[in-house]
């Protein structure tokens, strides 16, 4: 699938402008949907800073630039739509919802998606008249960064409209991965285990939050940037990993429930970035500073590595 001349993008919010961004550098004229006019005006604000990060990444660019246009009203989005991804915020009812309108207001050939970060694709497409049109494609935060899709068919969805995905992200030079159903999906999965983990070592005295990041980026981050896990195991032999694993896997916490550091923050109204204070604090310019450290960071580690991605796991 080539980029389709117009695509909608419903929701402006953390992930809207970036994807925007990356589709109209891709060729397509793009159309942000948002209940909220303030939401759209700070989405064309958030479009800007994108736009110059494709730049310094030289990111892949199609056969023009495509438009990119900002709407309260769902028929206007939706109007020229050839491709639609949903991107609303994490709540079935309220996804569901969207679905439901954008079907009534497309036709059945046009493919539907949406960003979820882990609710059930088969459990979001339920309702629809039309599911086999309906797709996960999940995008990676930063998305005009970090050049990683996920593409989650429900049980329903066509062969068509999955390769019809993988096509589109290959096409603007990102890299798709097709998965089944699990809950929170792959990439989620193996993130939440490596933060419960450092979250257990850090609330059992283990290490300092401060070592644990210093830890995990030069210890962990730095070699899986470059060699993935399974092919971690072969570079250091099954039969280590079998030996290790016999006797530490047992004692890797097991915590099912949210850790309490987690949830005494969100009692106190503290969650990070947003509020000026989570696991750190941060004075006036912090947040703002350390948001450009991480995407001038992001951006060097990605110009260093082989694109794509896939070409060098023969």
């Amino acid at each position: 699938m080539s980029t389709p001349r117009n695509i909608t993008v419903l929701g402006s919010g953390i992930m809207g402008p970036g994807i925007a961004a990356v589709f109209a550098r891709s060729g397509a004229d793009v159309t942000i949907y948002d209940v909220v006019q303030d939401a759209l005006d700070r989405a064309a604000e958030g479009v800007k800073v994108a736009e110059g990060v494709l730049d310094k990444l030289d990111a892949a660019r199609g056969d023009r630039q495509g438009e990119l246009s900002f709407t309260t009203s769902i028929e206007e989005a939706l109007a020229k739509a050839e491709y639609v991804l949903e991107a609303v915020p994490e709540r079935e009812d309220l996804k569901k919802q969207v679905i439901a309108q954008v079907e009534s207001l497309v036709g059945p050939e046009v493919i539907i998606a949406s960003n979820t970060s882990g609710i059930p694709i088969t459990k979001l497409a339920e309702d629809m008249k039309h599911p086999e049109r309906f797709v996960g494609m999940h995008w990676s935060n930063p998305p005009h960064v970090i050049p990683l899709i996920e593409v989650v068919p429900g049980e329903q969805t066509s062969d068509a409209t999955r390769d019809a995905v993988v096509a589109l992200a290959n096409s603007f030079g990102y890299e798709a991965v097709l998965e089944g159903e699990v809950p929170g999906f792959v990439e989620n999965r193996i993130l939440y285990a490596i933060m419960r983990e450092s979250l257990a070592l850090v609330d059992e005295g283990i290490i300092s939050k401060e070592d644990m990041d210093i830890c995990v980026r030069w210890g962990i981050g730095f070699k899986l940037a470059v060699v993935g896990p399974m092919r971690l195991l072969d570079m250091a032999g099954l039969d280590t990993y079998n030996n290790v694993a016999s006797y530490l896997n047992r004692d890797l916490s097991k915590t099912d429930g949210v850790p309490q550091v987690i949830t005494d923050n969100i009692e106190a109204q503290t969650f990070g970035f947003k509020s000026g204070k989570g696991l750190f604090e941060y004075g006036e310019g912090d947040v703002a500073a350390k948001r450009a450290q991480i995407v001038s960071q992001l951006i060097q580690v990605r110009n260093a590595m082989p694109k794509p991605l896939s070409s060098d796991q023969v």
